[in-house]
């Protein structure tokens, strides 16, 4: 397991992100709402690089004809396809099968850290 500073806290305030580099990989860091999240920059579709894509929110459970829209800057979609992921979770939101990896973020003393070699939360 190894752990990799990547920024200070205020430099990846709330409703923005970062992509950076640790053991070769592509990495995006999320700041949702103060609580930061990382996802592996690689759609497991065709490969895009998935954290070009906008974060957006998505329509809840509702009535017929009723549209409610929530998890505001929760979902990643994809730039080349529309795949939506849960940025918490990996999980994509149309099959229980398909998800991206994501990797364990800790802030200690205002640093943004990225613990890698430790199990994933998921894999793609």
């Amino acid at each position: 397991m190894a752990v990799y500073p990547i920024a200070a806290a205020e430099d990846i305030p709330p409703g923005t992100f970062r992509i950076v580099q640790a053991e070769g990989r592509s990495i995006g860091v999320y700041n949702v709402k103060g609580e930061y999240y990382a996802v592996h920059n690689y759609c497991p579709h065709q490969g895009a690089e998935l954290c070009k894509g906008p974060i957006c929110g998505t329509t809840l459970e509702s009535q017929v004809h009723e549209y409610i829209y929530g998890r505001d800057q929760e979902i990643l979609r994809c730039p080349w396809h529309g795949w939506e992921f849960d940025l918490k979770t990996g999980k994509s939101l149309f099959s229980g099968k398909v998800r991206v990896r994501t990797y364990p973020v800790v802030v200690v003393q205002g640093t943004i850290s990225l613990v890698i070699g430790a199990k994933e939360a998921t894999h793609s």
